[in-house]
C-alpha cells in the first residue's frame, strides 16, 4: 500500500522552489526556449535557430529584448 500524504506535507512540497538560484538577484532561473529566425547563406530560404536560455531577474531585459 501506499504511504499516506498528509495535506502540510503537500503544502510544504508545492511551497519549495525547484531549479538553481542566481548568484546576483537571488530568483530561480527559468528555462525558456528561444527560437531565432535567419535567412539562409546558401539557399534563399529561412531558417529557424533554437536555443534553450536560463532567465532571472538581472538578464530578462537583454533576452526579452
Amino acid at each position: 500500500m501506499a504511504k499516506q500524504q498528509s495535506f502540510a506535507a503537500k503544502v510544504a512540497k508545492a511551497a519549495a522552489t525547484k531549479g538553481v538560484k542566481c548568484l546576483v538577484c537571488g530568483t530561480v532561473y527559468q528555462p525558456i526556449l528561444m527560437v531565432s529566425s535567419e535567412r539562409s547563406k546558401v539557399a534563399a530560404s529561412w531558417k529557424f535557430n533554437q536555443r534553450r536560455v536560463q532567465v532571472c531577474k538581472c538578464n530578462e531585459k537583454q533576452i526579452y529584448s
